[in-house]
């Protein structure tokens, strides 16, 4: 195994290539200074927006210092044809379908990801009373929208006593 020249990831050998950067390394490296300048500033807000998210109104060792506003995101997810087809013989002689519930799980995490975006840019760092809603678009259950909800607020955290 060989360590990115860049990053120190572990690659492969035959990734590494023959300036000994991964993938993503040698790609960055391509580019303009500017254009790296803007994905590292995007990376740092990413990494930002990394918000508490609770179903409950308050924790013990969470203090609100202020509630900011109602936030949601809404997420619409659409099923191709083999998961239709799929989930329409599942329902047929029962059982669990897979492709359904991974494209359930995406959906949820995007619209909860999108939820803490939007907390974090109306300065929150942590949004309450979290709620999912799941609508049904189409007759046919091939697509499907989730909605996230809940309150943006800024806490501070407590050490337990």
């Amino acid at each position: 195994m060989a360590k990115c020249a860049g990053c120190g990831k572990k690659i492969g050998f035959l990734e590494a290539g023959s300036n000994g950067f991964c993938s993503t390394c040698a790609y960055l490296e391509s580019l303009e200074p500017e254009v790296v300048e803007q994905i590292n500033l995007k990376a740092e807000i990413e990494a930002d927006v990394d918000a508490i998210l609770l179903t409950t109104e308050t924790v013990p060792n969470l203090n609100i210092t202020k509630r900011i506003e109602i936030v949601s995101a809404e997420c619409a997810f659409g099923m191709n044809v083999f998961k239709d087809l799929f989930a329409g013989v599942r329902d047929i002689v029962g059982g669990r379908s897979e492709a359904v519930q991974k494209t359930m799980r995406d959906s949820r995490k995007a619209a909860l990801y999108e939820l803490k975006r939007e907390a974090y840019e109306v300065g929150a760092n942590a949004v309450v009373g979290v709620d999912l809603d799941y609508v049904e678009l189409s007759s046919a259950g091939s697509m499907v929208m989730l909605v996230a909800s809940g309150t943006a607020v800024v806490i501070e955290v407590q050490a337990n006593e």
